[in-house]
């Protein structure tokens, strides 16, 4: 369906649908409690209604010329004719013109009001983002520059030890670029009008173990801990992306928990939910941001990190986008013990009845 065919469709059926409505309970009040003087206003409200709930003007005064033709007809004496030689009902039909002309203007600008608030704010979030892509590249692009031209001019210098400190540091910075780019992927595939999410049932053991193997070649000193259900778990996601949501939260545990001598990713099932939680015992989250560090909306949350401070916002992001087509929410708070808490959940399938 077009969506001018869909315009008009919706905004017909509300005017039938509350005229309808309007009608219906006018016949009772005046053949059951012979309250006809009460109808006009009911006709009014009526018209109160179309115009604010449609859009544009041209519902609004169609609901009150057909309220005025109908109080006329159906309503005042005599009945089932039209007089419109009574100052009352010319006073009542401009009044519904009047009330469906200021009522349709209010609700427009009101609506472009909030159509221009709604592309204001994906202004800013796209400047956030540009931001925090800018600041993101720039570290890890003047390591890889900065290494390849001192090994180019000065080659014959260097020890092989250095030479290797040098790959090692253009090799970890490639990958951060890569994880960076795949990010930024998922944000472009995930934040349009129509996402697709193909969901198949995930075993949780294998999702958890696939994502450990890979945080542990990138970080093998981390002080990781895992604590699963003892029931094999069966949850329907996209597992890549899921994956990609924990390593994410992991790294920037890794990154900004300043001071983390512990990491814990647990998984607790109840009632047909899994909560997935990341838990450090770090510096903690600023309080002035932790309600804005899942929108992309801060460059950084931890100063004084131990990895440069490379993450601008853009990992957490696409935490909170991928979660969020998932049907669910992420969430971050510091702990009262010290330290930092993310956690999201995902509903469970029933394994009796899965196939």
């Amino acid at each position: 369906m077009s969506k001018k065919c869909k315009y008009y469709f919706t905004n017909i059926g509300i005017s039938l649908g509350i005229l309808t409505l309007v009608f219906g309970v006018s016949v009772i009040l005046q053949e059951v409690f012979s309250m006809g003087e009460s109808i006009t206003m009911l006709f009014v409200f009526g018209v109160f209604l179309i115009s604010a709930l449609t859009e544009g003007y041209l519902f609004g005064i169609l609901s009150a010329f057909f309220s005025v033709f109908a109080v006329n007809f159906a309503f005042t004496f005599p009945y089932f004719s039209f007089n419109f030689t009574i100052p009352e009902n010319l006073v009542s039909a401009l009044v519904m013109i009047a009330i469906s002309l200021m009522t349709s203007t209010l609700t427009t600008r009101l609506k472009a009001w909030q159509t221009l608030k709604v592309e204001g704010e994906k202004e800013r979030m796209r400047a956030n983002l540009l931001r925090a892509v800018s600041h993101d590249l720039r570290t890890p692009l003047t390591g890889i520059c900065g290494s390849s031209t001192l090994m180019l001019e000065a080659e014959g210098e260097l020890t092989d030890e250095q030479k290797r400190a040098m790959l090692t540091g253009i090799r970890e910075d490639a990958e951060w670029l890569t994880r960076l780019v795949e990010n930024l992927l998922s944000v472009t595939r995930l934040d349009g009008e129509h996402v697709k999410l193909y969901k198949t049932l995930t075993a949780l053991d294998e999702l958890i173990d696939s994502t450990v193997q890979k945080f542990n070649r990138r970080y093998p000193d981390a002080p990781l801990s895992v604590l699963l259900p003892d029931d094999v778990l069966l949850i329907p996601m996209d597992a890549l992306l899921i994956e990609q949501v924990l390593l994410n939260l992991l790294e920037n545990a890794i990154c900004h928990a300043s001071g983390m001598k512990s990491l814990v990713l647990s998984v607790v099932a109840k009632d047909g939910v899994a909560t997935f939680s990341i838990e450090d015992d770090g510096c903690g989250i600023d309080e002035e941001k932790i309600e804005r560090i899942l929108q992309g909306s801060t460059l950084s949350f931890g100063e004084g990190a131990d990895m440069q401070n490379r993450h601008a916002g853009i990992g957490l992001s696409v935490c909170a986008t991928i979660v969020r087509v998932h049907g669910a929410r992420i969430f971050a708070t510091n702990l009262d013990t010290g330290g930092a808490r993310f956690a999201f959940d995902l509903r469970i399938e029933d394994t009796e009845n899965a196939e």
